[in-house]
């Protein structure tokens, strides 16, 4: 027990030690993350790493699963198998993100406000930052879209297709942008209601279907223009417009009191 400021009220100071397969997986997880491990790297024999780290297999193999379950490493098992270390992709931040906000109770709407916030930002930073190769990137997915309403018109472009563009539009202004906090976070947030996206495309036919389409891939090029002068105010202000267009169309029908739980039901 200890005191604080002479204070009568008693602060128990007991804190639960680490299991040693969480120590060991916090040595093996510091040398992923500073690049000694390196992705499609296997770790050595667990032989040797038993005797490295004075443990016995399953203290190893508990260590093995806390990198698993972070997807740090993938364990194959058998005579061939072994450990190799992985690059952990959005998906798994997305996945615990995701939870935290369905036990919160969030909307889809509050998770879209967000975006609304963080992604014109990034817009204008990757004005300011954006490299030819970037600007490159951006016109051939504008490219890609063309080609796919030119090829399914009167109808609809293939959900699967599009949306797997579209996503990849807004990725690459996330990346693009030079800040990785930005990019971590908003990539995350659209990666949570991809699933959502995906659906309203195969549901979106209607009369005003095509010229919906082909307004989105005119707002991309002029996105495209604005960075390629490095207008960043432009770029934010029509970034920050376009999102607002989208929002109204992805979540009418009632979809801005839906809850982020219903998307991975």
């Amino acid at each position: 027990m200890a005191m604080l400021g002479g204070s009568h009220s008693r602060i128990s100071t007991a804190v639960r030690a680490p299991k040693t397969a969480e120590l060991i997986a916090g040595s093996l997880r510091r040398q992923i993350v500073r690049g000694e491990l390196k992705p499609g790297e296997t770790l050595p024999p667990e032989a040797q790493l038993m005797e490295q780290y004075e443990v016995s297999r399953p203290t190893l193999r508990e260590a093995f699963r806390i990198l698993e379950a972070e997807a740090l490493i993938s364990v194959r098992r058998g005579s061939r198998g072994g450990a190799k270390v992985i690059t952990p992709d959005m998906s798994v931040a997305s996945r615990y993100v995701g939870l935290l906000l369905q036990v919160q109770g969030t909307t889809i709407n509050d998770v879209y406000e967000a975006r609304m916030v963080s992604e014109p930002a990034c817009a204008r930073l990757f004005a300011l930052r954006r490299t030819s190769e970037d600007i490159e990137a951006l016109t051939l997915i504008v490219d890609e879209l063309k080609a796919e309403v030119a090829a399914r018109m009167p109808f609809v472009p293939d959900p699967e297709t599009w949306s797997r563009a579209t996503y990849r539009f807004h990725e690459l202004i996330l990346e693009g942008c030079g800040n990785n906090t930005l990019a971590i976070q908003g990539g995350v947030l659209q990666d949570i209601v991809a699933n959502h996206l995906r659906t309203r495309i195969a549901q979106s036919y209607d009369d005003e279907a095509p010229e919906r389409f082909q307004r989105l891939i005119r707002s991309y090029s002029k996105f495209i223009a604005l960075a390629s002068a490095r207008d960043a105010a432009g770029a934010e202000k029509h970034w920050h417009s376009h999102m607002k267009v989208a929002g109204q169309y992805l979540l009418n029908d009632g979809m801005k009191t839906k809850q982020v739980i219903d998307l991975f039901a």
